[in-house]
């Protein structure tokens, strides 16, 4: 049987073994790994969440890797549920259909595509487009609406049989990817074999001088392996035949880093992003160990500072919902110990996890309806990333009274 979890001994992006602690998180089951009301007396296993610091080229990745099936084969997050990220992926395929010039009819891949939201949002501008997703009942749901979507993992032998079969892509696109593969020089090698000679990978990963910025600490879960700068991303991705030509900041996921990249001496100029980006990771001591435990501490300040408010309210007798059950929430609340004594419920939009019980914990994950048969006088944003949308989307929740209590980047209550 494969091993559930193993320790990673070396670092993912330069390959040495020059690793130090940067700090360590709560233990969590998977991010992901919601549970039926059947499987309640069944226990969940804990990973370790240890964050580690490479001193040779300056990459953060965790320590341990979790089997990849365990995490992705059964997957329950789908994007087309928020609408903030179903605008978010069509501002950016406007954008990156612009930028690499494909004619009409060009393929264009999207690694790790869920329920096909950007590939449409590509269709829609003249693409042919092709999904790689590893999660069998969303790749399913994604083909039967229409974007084609192979339930695998990217390999170079699927790359190059995928090349023979229907030409070379000119576009390649990984969001939200580059952080989840362990072997991830062998995922850019398929892309070479994937990629035309003049096509453009775009990545898009949660960025780690935002990670720090904002003390978006619950972006730390085990289908998050690599916390990416540039910085080091650069002689790796060098190693494995491309250079970044854009390194671009954006919002999505409390803010991402966009890499484009092309082969190795390709056509197109590097643009002015990329030296902006290395200048603001070396200020903001992205290549320093002792920035990252800092960074620990502040996150357990952070957690008695919630924990406080939570525990005032609870002692006045005020009822606490959390509002969303995305992945980052499952670290929060484990690393801040909140669970059913603090929050009744958790409240989602995905059809996905609505009957579920979050991983570990078991706080029952309901529909929105239950805001208003339930009454809750605060509702916790797990979701915070989307807490202005949120909060105007639940306008008639605040007008009785009710109260949002926003976790990160820093505690407020409105």
């Amino acid at each position: 049987m494969r091993q559930a979890v193993r320790r990673r001994s070396s670092c993912r992006l330069c390959g040495g073994a020059n690793l130090a602690r940067a700090f360590s998180l709560t233990a969590t089951p998977p991010a992901n790994a919601f549970v039926s009301a059947a499987q309640l007396r069944e226990v969940q296993p804990v990973f370790p969440l240890e964050v580690e610091f490479c001193r040779d080229c300056t990459h953060l990745q965790l320590g341990h890797v979790v089997d990849p099936r365990m995490l992705f084969e059964h997957y329950v997050y789908v994007s087309g549920t928020s609408s903030v990220f179903v605008r978010h992926f069509e501002a950016y395929a406007e954008w990156l259909w612009a930028f690499s010039g494909a004619p009409a009819g060009a393929l264009v891949v999207d690694v790790g595509s869920n329920d096909g939201t950007l590939l449409r949002a590509f269709r829609n501008r003249g693409a042919s487009v092709l999904g790689i997703d590893p999660a069998k009942r969303i790749a399913a749901e994604a083909t039967r609406q229409g974007i084609e979507t192979l339930a695998e993992f990217l390999t170079p032998q699927l790359a190059r049989r995928l090349a023979a079969e229907r030409g070379r892509a000119s576009i390649v696109t990984a969001n939200n990817v580059f952080a989840h593969i362990d072997e991830l020089g062998a995922a850019l090698d398929a892309v070479q074999e994937l990629l035309a000679p003049d096509g453009v990978l775009s990545f898009e990963v949660s960025y780690l001088l935002d990670v720090l910025e904002k003390t978006l600490f619950d972006t730390i879960y085990h289908e998050h392996l690599d916390y990416h700068a540039l910085r080091p991303l650069i002689p790796f991705l060098r190693a494995h035949g491309f250079e970044p030509i854009e390194a671009l900041r954006v919002e999505s996921h409390g803010g991402s880093l966009r890499v484009l990249a092309q082969r190795t001496g390709g056509g197109r100029s590097v643009g002015p992003s990329v030296p902006e980006r290395l200048q603001q990771e070396r200020g903001a001591g992205l290549d320093r160990l002792d920035t990252y435990q800092r960074f620990g501490r502040r996150i357990d300040a952070l957690g008695q500072e919630l924990l406080e408010l939570l525990r005032h309210l609870k002692a006045e007798g005020r009822r606490i919902a959390g509002y969303g059950a995305p992945a980052k929430a499952t670290t929060l609340m484990h690393h801040f110990h909140i669970g059913r004594d603090a929050v009744e419920f958790l409240i989602d939009d995905s059809p996905w996890k609505q009957g579920l019980y979050s991983p570990g914990l078991h706080v029952p994950v309901l529909s929105p309806q239950a805001l208003d048969e339930k009454r809750p006088d605060y509702l916790l944003l797990l979701a915070w990333n989307f807490a202005g949308p949120i909060i105007e989307k639940n306008a008639a929740f605040r007008e009785r009274g009710g109260k949002f209590i926003v976790p990160l980047p820093r505690l407020e209550v409105c």
